[in-house]
C-alpha cells in the first residue's frame, strides 16, 4: 500500500486561503484527470468541502508523489504554489488512513462529531468511481472510511459532541436564545437547493419558522424542495423563487442562509444595506435621542454644522451604536479625556485639532479617520470586533456556509445585521468542550486503521498465493497427464483416485506456508514476503499481476456505487 494524502483545511490554513482555493466541479474532474496522467499516480479521488481540500493518491514514489500533487492542487485551485505550500500537509500509509476516518468520524471537522462529512465522503468515493480513477485501494478506503464514520455514530456518543454547521451556525446566530425560541414565527430564506441549503432549510422548518423561501439557479431544484419542506409535517409555508428576486426576498425575512457553488459574491453589501432600510419598520436599533446624552449641544456646536447632527454623533459615541456616514458604517467612539462630552477628541493620532470648531472639509477628514479606525478594527480577532453587535437588535441574520463566501463580510458593519460565517464558526467551534465520548471514538479510530492495514497487506500478498496455487494446479494437470501415458489401462474411478491423492498432497504442503505467510504479511513491515515467496517460487510476475487486476476488477465490480 502507498497511500498519499495532500491537502489543506480549516485547521492548517486561514478561511481566506481556503476560500481561493476552492474547486469548482469542473476543476475536481480536471485534477483528477491530470493526477492519473501524472506518473507517480495509478489511481485518486479528491474529497473537496467548505473546510478542506484533500487529494487521496495511490502512488509508487512518496517524494515525487507529494511535489506532483502539490503542484497539480495549486495548479486546479488558482494559488500559487508557494503561497499555498506553507498550509499544506501530508500523510502517508497508516497515517493517511488514520486521518481519512478520523475525517469520517467527525474528529477533524470544525464542529466535533458532525454526520454532514459522511455524505462529502459518499460523494468524493462515487466521483472517483464515476471517472474510473479510483481502483481498489481507493474503494477499499473509502468504503472502510464509510463504515468506520458510522459505527463512530452508533457505537459513541460523538453526536453530543458536536453538530451540523446548520445547528451550530443558527445557534450562533441565535446568541443566548434557544434556537426554536428565536426561530418562531420567523420568515427565511435559503438561497440554494444543494445538500447544505437542503438541510438549512429542513433545521429551520424543524426549528419553528413560519415561512421558508427557496431561491436556486435551477428553478426545478427550488422548487422540489418547497414541496418537501410543505409536505414534512412541520406546518412551515414554503415557496420558490427566482434568483432574480432575491434582493426582494431581503426585504421580507428575517433570516438568510446561502450555500451556493457561485464563485462571486451572491449578496453584496448594497443588497444587504437596501434591505434593512426599506424591509419592515420598528425593527432596527435606534438612536437615543440627542436630549438625553447632549442637553445643551448648543455650546459646542461647530461654526457651520448642523446642531442637531453634532448632537446625535455625541449621543451615538456615547451609546456605543453604529451610524451610517456617507454610505459608509463607521463605529464612533469617545476619545480619551473627552471631558466636554464631544464624541471624538481628536481627528487621528498625530495631533489633529478637534472636531469642534473645524469647518465641513474637516469633517470629511473626521470620516477619513473613521474609516481608519474601522479598518483597524477589522484587523483585529473577529469576536472582539462582533462583541456589540451580539447585544443590539436584529433586522437581518445571516448565515454563509459557502465557500468561496456567498456573502459580504462587510455586512456586519450594518446597523441591525448580524452575520455568521465560515471564518467565526471556526472562532466559536474552538471554545467548544469535547465530549468525552471523543476518546471512545479515537479508540474506534486506532482499531480501525490497524485492522484496515493489515487487511491491506494481508491482499498485497493474496495474487502471490494465487499464482502459487495455479501453478501446483498445473503441475499436478501435468504429472496425470504423464501418468495416463504411462498407465493407460487405468479405469476413470482409479485415474480419479489417484489424481485426488496428488491434489491433496500438494494442498496440504502448500497450505501450512501459504497461512503463515498471510499471517506474517499482514504484519508491519511483511511486504516482503510476497516478494520472496514468488523468489523461492520461481514465479512468472506477469501471472501475478494478472491475478492482480483481475482481483481490482471484481472489486470494483462489486463494490459499484458508493453506500
Amino acid at each position: 500500500m502507498s497511500l498519499l494524502v495532500v491537502g489543506l483545511s480549516h485547521r492548517s490554513a486561514p478561511v481566506s486561503v481556503l476560500e481561493r482555493a476552492s474547486l469548482s466541479a469542473d476543476a475536481k474532474i480536471k485534477l483528477l484527470h491530470d493526477t492519473l496522467a501524472a506518473e507517480p499516480a495509478a489511481e485518486a479521488t479528491v474529497l473537496a468541502t467548505c473546510n478542506r481540500i484533500e487529494l487521496y493518491a495511490d502512488v509508487d514514489k512518496f517524494h515525487a508523489g507529494v511535489a506532483e500533487l502539490s503542484t497539480l492542487l495549486a495548479q486546479h485551485s488558482g494559488v500559487a504554489l508557494e503561497e499555498l505550500t506553507p498550509y499544506l500537509y501530508v500523510h502517508y500509509e497508516d497515517r493517511a488512513v488514520h486521518h481519512l476516518f478520523s475525517v469520517a468520524c467527525g474528529l477533524d471537522s470544525m464542529v466535533v462529531g458532525e454526520g454532514q462529512i459522511l455524505g462529502q465522503i459518499k460523494d468524493a468515493l462515487a466521483l472517483g468511481q464515476e471517472l474510473h480513477t479510483a481502483g481498489r485501494l481507493i474503494n477499499d478506503l473509502f468504503q472502510q472510511a464509510l463504515r468506520v464514520g458510522k459505527r463512530a455514530h452508533s457505537e459513541t456518543g460523538i453526536d453530543r459532541a458536536g453538530q451540523s454547521l446548520v445547528t451550530f451556525g443558527l445557534e450562533q446566530l441565535a446568541v443566548h436564545l434557544p434556537v426554536d425560541a428565536w426561530a418562531k414565527g420567523k420568515r427565511a430564506l435559503v438561497i440554494g437547493a444543494g445538500s447544505m441549503s437542503s438541510l438549512a432549510a429542513a433545521t429551520l422548518a424543524r426549528v419553528g419558522v413560519a415561512e421558508v423561501v427557496v431561491a436556486n439557479r435551477t428553478a426545478e431544484r427550488a422548487e422540489r424542495l418547497a414541496e418537501i419542506l410543505v409536505a414534512s409535517g412541520t406546518g412551515v409555508r414554503a415557496r420558490s423563487v427566482a434568483m432574480s428576486a432575491v434582493t426582494d426576498e431581503l426585504t421580507r425575512v428575517d433570516v438568510v442562509v446561502s450555500c451556493t457553488g457561485a464563485t462571486g459574491l451572491v449578496l453584496t453589501g448594497d443588497d444587504v444595506a437596501a434591505a434593512v432600510v426599506e424591509g419592515p419598520a420598528g425593527l432596527l436599533p435606534s438612536l437615543p435621542d440627542p436630549r438625553d446624552c447632549a442637553p445643551d449641544p448648543a455650546p459646542h456646536t461647530p461654526a457651520g454644522l448642523d446642531s442637531d447632527v453634532v448632537a446625535r454623533l455625541r449621543a451615538a459615541a456615547e451609546a456605543g451604536v453604529r451610524l451610517a456616514d456617507g454610505g459608509v458604517a463607521r463605529t464612533i467612539a469617545p476619545g480619551a479625556g473627552a471631558a466636554d462630552g464631544c464624541p471624538v477628541e481628536v481627528l487621528a493620532g498625530d495631533g489633529r485639532a478637534a472636531l469642534t470648531g473645524v469647518d465641513a472639509n474637516s469633517l470629511e477628514l473626521h470620516g477619513t479617520w473613521a474609516d481608519q479606525g474601522e479598518a483597524a478594527a477589522q484587523r483585529q480577532p473577529r469576536k472582539g470586533a462582533r462583541s456589540q453587535v451580539d447585544v443590539a437588535p436584529v433586522r437581518l441574520a445571516l448565515l454563509d456556509l459557502a465557500m468561496p463566501r456567498d456573502i459580504d463580510a462587510a455586512v456586519h458593519r450594518i446597523p441591525g445585521v448580524r452575520l455568521v460565517d465560515i471564518e467565526s464558526l471556526a472562532e466559536a467551534s474552538a471554545d467548544a468542550p469535547m465530549a468525552a465520548d471523543v476518546d471512545a471514538v479515537r479508540a474506534i479510530v486506532a482499531e480501525e486503521v490497524a485492522a484496515f492495514g493489515a487487511a491491506q497487506r494481508a491482499a498485497h500478498i493474496t495474487p502471490t498465493v494465487v499464482a502459487l496455487r495455479a501453478m501446483a494446479a498445473e503441475v499436478v494437470a501435468m504429472e496425470v497427464a504423464r501418468l495416463d501415458g504411462r498407465l493407460p489401462d487405468l479405469d476413470e474411478r482409479q485415474r480419479a483416485e489417484v489424481t485426488q491423492t496428488v491434489r491433496r498432497v500438494v494442498d496440504k504442503l502448500l497450505h501450512a506456508p501459504t497461512v503463515r505467510v498471510k499471517q506474517l504479511a499482514s504484519e508491519p513491515g511483511g511486504a516482503g514476503y510476497a516478494e520472496a515467496l514468488r523468489e523461492l517460487f520461481d514465479l512468472d510476475p506477469q501471472t501475478v499481476a494478472s491475478v492482480s487486476r483481475a482481483d481490482a476488477a471484481d472489486k470494483n465490480d462489486d463494490s459499484g456505487r458508493a453506500s
